[in-house]
């Protein structure tokens, strides 16, 4: 027996629900580890909810940790019994137990110089960082780029790395104890969207050109704002919706700047061993080098996943948040 958190029924933080469960042996291609650290993520709120379905009912949430393998099962050849591992891993989730059973094809091992809890609070964040502005808009040195939720796990990662590749970034914030914090993490620009006009102050900032690129996981609240912070053939990158879907989308919005917009998701860009392999392999060269830093700025007690939820929904937290188990 393990523990774990389950949720019987999606809806609030209260639906989660701490308990023992049993963890069979691994079949074929999964290996069975022991995690050291859970990484906590937006994504665990949209499958709680109900924004994001459950293959059933009741289930264990959570897309990523770090921890020991202790037992591989038949055909396993990307790691091996003692391997330090950590992963960001496609659904379905089960990351919030002491331990699981999961596909060894989505484990990478974790680099000696980086610990269980970078590893728990790095890869889920880390990885969408790299595909983000190395893949889905390649940002070169010079540029002028807009990053939303600045101070969040996602954005506290993204300035550093934006910054390490030569790129001026202008960053979205909630409060000015959040703006010191994306400015000490690579952030050039800070804007306060709650005491500033955040589309005007984007405009001014860069000339009246805009950017080449949005970097919006809020969605509802900032959808239009970031289209007219977009420089003619810009491109609004959408990959969470923190505030809400934004529904009044039609493609003709595009048309006056011939703008693109796109929807990526990790685990379309890491779809392939290789993919997930070149993505760890870079997040863990910049983090090693000492170009970013992986913050953990809460920590929890697994027990205390409901809270950590509250707080997350609350925009209480700030950097990555983990659970030790």
């Amino acid at each position: 027996m393990t523990k774990a958190v389950r949720l019987y029924e999606q809806g609030g933080p209260e639906v989660l629900k701490y308990e023992d469960i049993d963890v069979p042996a691994p079949g074929a291609g999964e290996a069975q580890g022991h995690h050291e650290a859970i990484g906590l993520n937006y994504i665990d709120v949209y499958l709680r909810s109900g924004l994001y379905p459950l293959p059933e009912l009741p289930w264990t949430i959570g897309m990523e940790g770090a921890g020991v393998v202790q037992v591989v099962g038949d055909g396993v050849s990307e790691v091996a019994v003692g391997d330090r591992v950590a992963y960001a891993a496609p659904p379905p989730p089960g990351a919030y137990a002491e331990a699981r059973n999961m596909a060894a094809k989505y484990l990478v091992k974790l680099p000696d110089a980086i610990t269980f809890e970078q590893g728990a609070a790095m890869m889920l964040q880390g990885m969408t960082v790299e595909y983000l502005i190395r893949r889905t808009y390649a940002v070169t040195a010079g540029e002028t780029v807009l990053v939303h939720a600045a101070a969040g796990g996602v954005g506290l990662i993204q300035c550093q790395w934006l910054n390490h590749l030569g790129a001026t970034v202008i960053g979205t914030v909630g409060s000015e104890e959040k703006a010191a914090l994306a400015k000490a993490h690579g952030c050039h620009h800070t804007v306060n969207y709650r005491s500033e006009d955040w589309v005007a102050r984007v405009k001014e900032l860069t000339g009246g050109e805009g950017v080449p690129v949005v970097y919006d996981s809020v969605c509802n609240d900032t959808f239009q704002g970031s289209l007219e912070c977009l420089k003619r053939l810009g491109m609004m990158v959408n990959f969470g919706q923190a505030s809400g879907p934004y529904n009044e989308f039609h493609t003709g919005m595009l048309a006056p700047k011939s703008l693109y917009l796109t929807r990526p998701t990790l685990f379309a860009y890491n779809a392939t061993r290789a993919e997930l392999e070149a993505s760890a392999n870079a997040l863990f060269d910049v983090v090693v080098s000492g170009a970013v830093k992986i913050e953990v700025n809460q920590t929890y007690p697994l027990a205390e996943a409901a809270q950590a939820h509250r707080d997350l929904e609350a925009r209480k937290t700030t950097g990555s948040t983990i659970f030790v188990p």
